[in-house]
């Protein structure tokens, strides 16, 4: 989480507007997405508003592109989540009956749910926002955010190795194999991957990546953040500024 935030100020002017993420959250996220390989899952997520921003951490990570007011809740640290769905791309992104009542219209879209923000899994597919992605992150008043997963044996659903984008991975990158002529790496073709953990299912996992976005398609920085409000690698993070 220390690497990703100092990769996050790295990069921060790339951004209009920053998200803080508690750390302990995000360990649940990881662990529940791992839980559900080789599903996706959708998380709803709210935030504290006992919680803002820490001041000086919110200036650090302050792009010069900066938008106010571009969400619900923003400035705001997301401390709360809940999995609401769990099953392939193609009906992950709608919320079960029971997550809905008849306070919510169907012209509302499948996202009329309870929860400010959201995060869905990509298993074998970087957190690169997909057509269906941006469509569903229309009924989003605060931020969508991706989680990657790259994991073996990969099944009938290779990892793209050539998706335009930009990927923010945690901790060193994964050696990647050469990409082919086509965007899909032939299935079957050799690796030489690095291998950060064991799924439950007995997947090995190779890289775990994380971004987040706005429904007009503008980045959003995400910044990870212990009980404190501190990022992760805080003192570090101070000497570069």
């Amino acid at each position: 989480m220390a690497s990703y935030n100092l990769d996050s100020v790295n990069s921060k002017d790339s951004y209009a507007a920053q998200i803080h993420l508690n750390g302990d959250l995000f360990e649940n996220l990881i662990w529940w997405a791992l839980q559900s390989l080789p599903d996706e899952i959708l998380v709803g997520m709210d935030i504290d508003s006992n919680s803002p921003h820490l001041l000086e951490v919110e200036n650090l990570f302050r792009s010069n592109q900066h938008v106010d007011g571009l969400f619900q809740s923003q400035g705001y640290q997301i401390k709360e989540a809940h999995i609401v769905n769990r099953g392939n791309s193609f009906s992950v992104h709608h919320l079960p009956e029971d997550w809905t009542d008849d306070m919510f219209s169907s012209n509302r879209g499948s996202r009329a749910g309870r929860f400010t923000h959201w995060l869905h899994t990509h298993p074998n597919a970087p957190a690169i926002p997909s057509e269906a992605d941006a469509d569903a992150a229309q009924e989003t008043q605060g931020v969508d955010m991706i989680l990657g997963l790259r994991f073996s044996p990969e099944g009938p659903m290779p990892w793209f190795n050539d998706v335009e984008g930009t990927r923010r991975r945690f901790g060193e990158e994964a050696t990647q194999v050469k990409s082919t002529t086509s965007k899909r790496r032939k299935f079957g073709a050799r690796q030489n991957l690095s291998v950060i953990g064991i799924a439950p299912s007995g997947h090995k996992i190779h890289e775990i990546q994380l971004i987040a976005f706005h429904k007009t398609g503008l980045g959003v920085n995400v910044v990870l953040v212990d009980s404190e409000g501190l990022p992760y690698g805080w003192d570090n993070l101070n000497k570069i500024s």
